[in-house]
């Protein structure tokens, strides 16, 4: 059994077609299906059900992906181990950006990175922190930026905290309330409101803050995207409570102080258990170039 047949085996697996697979993998279709015969006779199962159309993976093959994928990220970790012992950072680097980040220059730090280690393969993640903190206990990402609630901190991932935030509320220049220095959150819970969807730690700072002002709000736009959420409060149809260095600078937009608003909590996150060279070394990175501010 050869590291390449299982590489092969990943490929059909997340492509569901050999063709795909193939050139994913630069290699001719021919040789890709040849090889992932040949670890099939090997190992006596079919890993595939496959006709000219269509490409499953059998119970075999569900049960052989899994350590498949294990035995590749080891030889990969393996070989990044061996060349950082020898002065040299390879392998990959996943890293996880909530659409909010403003206590790391994300594109500085991964320009300075790069240009200093090119042999890193760079892949950057886009999503929630806690889907952030599972995949870097579970060793699927090495790096995030998170943001959290005040009081609740990363459990399970070695941390440290950047910075510390109070939300204003933004809204349209031609809005009611862009004129207004200082409101409650009371005076406010009857407006429309654009949110991040509901469960995710960017949404319940706000939603503890309403509680906890004992006033009740809708939010009418559950959004992810950054560009979204302001290209909707610029057009008047909502209310957005951010941090205010996201909307710093930006045109048709203004923000109005919240007197009893939420605070989040931005931290850098890695794995407690055995970072990769390619992590530690962008922790490094990004805390002696000055790119994180706290």
């Amino acid at each position: 059994m050869e590291l390449q047949q299982m590489r092969y085996v990943v490929a059909v697996a997340e492509e569901r077609n050999f063709t795909r697979a193939a050139e994913r993998c630069r290699v001719v279709q021919s040789a890709l299906s040849h090889q992932v015969k040949a670890l099939e006779r090997e190992l006596g199962v079919r890993l595939f059900a496959r006709t000219s159309r269509r490409v499953e993976l059998t119970a075999a093959g569900e049960a052989f992906l899994p350590h498949a994928r294990a035995s590749l990220e080891s030889a990969e970790r393996a070989h990044a181990d061996a060349a950082s012992a020898a002065g040299e950072v390879r392998g990959t680097l996943t890293i996880g950006l909530i659409p909010t980040v403003t206590a790391v220059d994300a594109p500085a730090a991964l320009a300075a990175f790069h240009r200093a280690h090119p042999a890193v393969q760079i892949a950057l993640r886009g999503g929630g922190s806690n889907e952030f903190v599972a995949a870097i206990a579970a060793g699927r990402m090495d790096v995030a930026v998170l943001g959290l609630p005040e009081g609740e901190p990363p459990s399970g991932v070695a941390h440290r905290e950047l910075v510390r935030e109070r939300f204003v509320a933004v809204v349209g220049e031609q809005h009611p309330l862009a004129g207004k220095r200082r409101v409650r959150l009371a005076e406010i819970a009857g407006e429309t409101f654009v949110d991040f969807p509901v469960s995710t730690p960017g949404r319940a700072q706000s939603d503890l803050a309403f509680a906890a002002a004992g006033v009740h709000r809708e939010v009418s736009f559950e959004v992810m995207d950054m560009g979204i959420v302001i290209e909707l409060v610029r057009h008047g149809l909502v209310v957005a409570l951010l941090a205010p260095a996201l909307v710093a600078g930006v045109p048709g937009v203004a923000t109005v102080e919240l007197a009893d608003g939420p605070g989040r909590v931005e931290y850098l996150a890695w794995s407690e258990f055995n970072p990769s060279p390619a992590a530690l070394t962008f922790l490094r990175t990004v805390e002696r170039g000055g790119l994180a501010r706290g």
